[in-house]
Formats: structure tokens, sequence, C-alpha cells
């Protein structure tokens, strides 16, 4: 099923031009209405500058002809105008109402006939008779305002082009990572426990990559471990097997054999099967399940009853010794009692004499050991390693597995005679 949604890429990029956008929006607007106003008073300054000039420099008698100083700008319109707003000589209309409020003594503007203008009183001592009015085209005011929001504008697109890129950049930044996260745990789902997580240089994405390789570790060694568990388990049981087949076939060849004790021995033999497959069925269902406390004179008085019989039948002894008040022993007893079986069996099998069990307290635990009087093993073998070529190696790499799933150890203490010890941990509590 293809999930669905927006791709992180284009979220991103959106998100970031829109946020942008908006920014320069909201900062735009407001300095766009300052750019108008700044230009306007800057303008009306320079006009009541003119205009108090003007003002200044003409006689306030209106009935003596008046010339207009020289040095003004040549885009501005200059009049003078009577305190009744009609206009008396210069530039401007027959009419103006902005010259008729400047009667108060008060310098006045305002547009007027497409014009930016400014009324200035000429000062006098009987009271204003005479208004000069001063207009440029408001036009120009209007260019000069326009060509500064074009430029606020085009600032704005570069502003909005370079978070874009920015936005590009950072959502192919953040989106890498996980692109790779997803490939890796696509390969993982498919049993590829070898994927490795490249740093990206994001510590959220990389926690994430480092959690999904360690992960995909565990599962290989998981994994692993299920896989090695089955061999050894399907080993013990054709062992058991194979020893219950050959009694009865040893039997049936002889003619005129009584059968009953071929049988009584292989019902015990099946017995004893039926109670591997148990334990080992219990152990791979309750694998995650909590230890308990071990019972280890029951368990040891077990062993006394299963193995006594199979060793005599030999000539060999078995000698069990537990030593009194023993720490508790946290263990689940079918792990246990598997281990301790497959040490006894290849006692059996591969040694020689008296086989010896003794339970002692190590300190933080306690120890099982089992040896008996054989040759033991030659130099450079290691009895826990599957491909060995040693029949007893499955066995005891399938004691150790379950020795470490119990938080304990199983070692070869000694070679020759062959010394194996099983460390139980105590119980903490």
């Amino acid at each position: 099923m293809t999930a669905q949604g927006v791709p992180l890429r284009r979220r991103v990029l959106v998100v970031i031009v829109s946020v942008t956008a908006l920014a320069v929006a909201l900062f735009l607007v407001p300095l766009a209405v300052a750019v108008n106003l700044l230009y306007h008073d800057q303008t009306v300054a320079a006009l009541q500058r003119d205009a108090a000039w003007v003002a200044a420099a003409v006689p306030d008698e209106p009935r003596v002809p008046l010339k207009l100083p020289t040095g003004l700008p040549g885009d501005l319109a200059v009049g003078g105008y009577s305190v009744l707003g009609t206009r008396m000589f210069g530039d401007g209309p027959g009419h103006s109402s902005l010259a008729a409020s400047s009667k108060d003594g008060r310098v006045h503007d305002t547009v007027e006939g497409g014009f930016l203008a400014v009324s200035a009183p000429v000062p006098s001592d009987e009271g204003p008779a005479l208004v000069i009015r001063v207009a440029t085209p408001n036009s120009e005011v209007a260019e000069r305002v326009h060509e500064a929001w074009l430029l606020m504008g085009g600032l704005a697109l570069i502003v909005i082009a370079l978070a874009a890129g920015a936005a590009v950049r950072q959502s192919a930044r953040l989106a890498a990572p996980l692109e790779r996260l997803t490939a890796a745990a696509q390969a993982l789902g498919g049993g590829d426990f070898s994927v490795r997580a490249s740093p990206s240089g994001l510590r959220e994405a990389d926690q994430a990559g480092q959690a999904l390789e360690s992960t995909a570790r565990r599962l290989g060694d998981v994994l692993a471990r299920e896989r090695a568990f089955s061999a050894d388990v399907s080993h013990q049981l054709r062992t058991g097997l194979t020893g219950l087949l050959l009694g009865l076939e040893s039997s049936l060849s002889r003619l005129g054999a009584d059968l009953a004790p071929a049988v009584r021995a292989a019902l015990a033999r099946g017995e004893r099967l039926q109670e591997v497959i148990d334990d080992l069925v219990r152990l791979s269902r309750d694998s995650r399940m909590p230890s308990e406390q071990l019972d280890v004179a029951a368990l040891m008085q077990e062993l006394r009853q299963e193995w006594h019989g199979p060793l005599a039948e030999h000539g060999r002894r078995l000698t069990i010794t537990v030593e009194p008040a023993l720490p508790p022993v946290t263990a689940q007893p079918a792990a246990v009692r598997q281990i301790l079986r497959v040490l006894l069996d290849n006692a059996l099998r591969h040694g020689q004499g008296e086989v010896t069990v003794t339970v002692a307290d190590v300190g933080p635990g306690t120890a099982v050991e089992v040896s008996d009087r054989g040759p033991g093993l030659a130099e450079g073998v290691d009895p826990f390693v599957r491909s060995s070529g040693h029949s007893h190696g499955i066995g005891l790499a399938l004691a150790r597995s379950l020795a470490e799933a119990e938080g304990g150890r199983l070692v070869l203490s000694r070679t020759r005679p062959p010394l194996f010890s099983l460390l139980l941990p105590g119980d903490d509590s």
C-alpha cells in the first residue's frame, strides 16, 4: 500500500516560502505607507520653505505691482493671492480655496487642481492682506513614491527567491536522511540486517538511524540465535530418537530374545525424549518470562533418578554432592535441566569412569560442576563450537546458549579430565 500525503521536501518549501512572504508583506505594507508619508512630508516641507522665503521677499502691499524673486525651482507654480483666494499675480488657478484658508495667518497645504500646494501669508502689521501659494505637480511626488515601491517590491522578490533557494536546500537536507531511513527500514523488512545509518548532521535523524541500526543488529542476532537454537534442538531430538531406534533394532535382530526389557528401555527413552521436547517447547515459548527460584535439591534428585540407571549399565557410578546452605538461585528449571542433561549425556557418551556432579556456593551465585575420568579433549578443540567436527559440540553449544539466556555461563574449567562448570546467578531479591 502506497503512503499518501505531501512530500516533506514540498511541505518544507511551501512553509518556508509562505512564512517568508508573509513576513515580507507584514514589513513591506507599513513601510510603503511610511515611504508615501515621508515623501509627501518632505515635499510639503520644501514647499513651505519656499513659500516662506517668497512671502518674506515680497512687500505686504498688494496694490503695488509685484515681481517674484528669482532662484526658485522651475517646476514650481508661485502666485500671489488675496485673503479671499483671488489670484493677483503669478501662476496658479484664478481662485484658490487653499490661499483663502491662510487668512488666519497660518501656513496650509493640500492637493489642489493636481498640484501639491502650500499657502503662506505675507507678514503685515495690520494682518495678512497677501498670501503666497507655491505648488508642484502631485504626479512627480507620486512618481517618486512609485519608484520607491518598485524598489521595495524588487527587494522583496529577491528575499523570497533567496528564501525559496534556502528552503529547497534545507528541505533536501531534512528529507535525505528520512529517505535513507525509509530505504534502510525497507531493507530491514526484506531481511537485510546489515543496514548501517550514515551520519547526516541532524541529531534527531542520526538518533533514529542509530536506533534502526541497533534494532537491525539485535534482530539479526536474535534470528541467528533462533536458527542455531533450532538446529541444536533438532540435533538433540535426533540423538535421542536414534538411540531409541537403535535399541529396538538391536533387540529385534536377536532371534528368540526377550523383547520386554527392550520395550521397557524404549519406553523409558521415549518418556525422556518427551520430557526433552516439553522442556524445549516451554523454553521457546517462555524465553521472555521472568526466571523463578530454582529448587536445586529437587533437581539433583531428579537427575540422580534419570541418569543412575544408564551409567550403571556401563559399570559407572554417579556421585552428586550438594553443599548445605546454598544461596537462592534464579533460573528456569527447564533450562537448567536441559543443560545438565547435555553435560551428563556428554559424560556418558564421551567420558569414562565415575561421573561427579558438585553443587557449590561461589559467592554471587551457585556453580554446578560436572566431571568424569575420561581423557578429555584434544588441545585446541573448542567443545562449544558447532563446526568443530565433534558430535558433542552441537549439544554443548545449545547448553551454553541456554545458560547465557538465563544470565549464567557454561565454561570448560579443565580439559583433562574434563570439568564443565555451570555458573548460575543468585537471587538479588
